[in-house]
């Protein structure tokens, strides 16, 4: 595939005719890239230039990605290396902890974590932990519990297997249990 998209003022649209399966590809997946960018950027405008960035970078390599093992996957890492670039550029770190979008769903997380999280008392120690995640696990915890896809969407968003990222729901509450100084959770479930 050729280099990763760079702010090229062209949009989709632009690139007409696009394939079908381009079109139901950018129809699924541009509602969740979109959120995921914008909880990286803080910055709605912003997320909308990058993940069109994307969607045009996507669409002139098609064929390309459409001959890659799991093309969800190499999309989806296109994406996670467009705002890595994007926030060395600017000189940023990711702002997810402090956008708006993330406290509008924090009393949501808490709400679904307080039984596992039973020691915890707020989310000003959860975000800087789930920030601190491994890469997978971290977007995996973001897609699930912030944006709050079901498991088969995240899968479907990351290019997985249900159960690889039902794994990492596993091992992400795990360390974030262990990081909070809440015990074991699976200790708790077989009580």
């Amino acid at each position: 595939m050729n280099d990763l998209p760079r702010r090229s003022g062209r949009t989709v649209p632009d690139l007409v005719p696009l394939p079908p399966a381009f079109q139901a590809f950018h129809e699924l997946h541009y509602p969740a890239y979109l959120s995921y960018v914008e909880l990286q950027l803080g910055d709605l405008d912003e997320a909308r230039r990058v993940v069109e960035d994307v969607f045009v970078y996507l669409a002139v390599n098609w064929r390309a990605l459409m001959r890659t093992e799991v093309p969800a996957a190499e999309a989806w890492a296109v994406v996670k290396t467009v705002v890595v670039s994007h926030l060395d550029e600017g000189g940023r770190q990711p702002a997810m902890p402090e956008t708006a979008v993330f406290r509008r769903v924090a009393a949501e997380v808490l709400r679904q974590t307080r039984g596992q999280f039973a020691v915890m008392e707020s989310v000003i120690g959860l975000y800087p932990a789930i920030a601190r995640l491994p890469e997978r696990l971290f977007d995996v915890v973001v897609l699930r519990f912030v944006l709050g896809y079901p498991t088969g969407r995240v899968a479907a968003i990351m290019g997985l297997e249900e159960g690889t990222v039902r794994s990492h729901i596993h091992h992400a509450r795990g360390k974030l249990s262990r990081d909070l100084g809440c015990g074991d959770p699976d200790e708790r479930r077989s009580l």
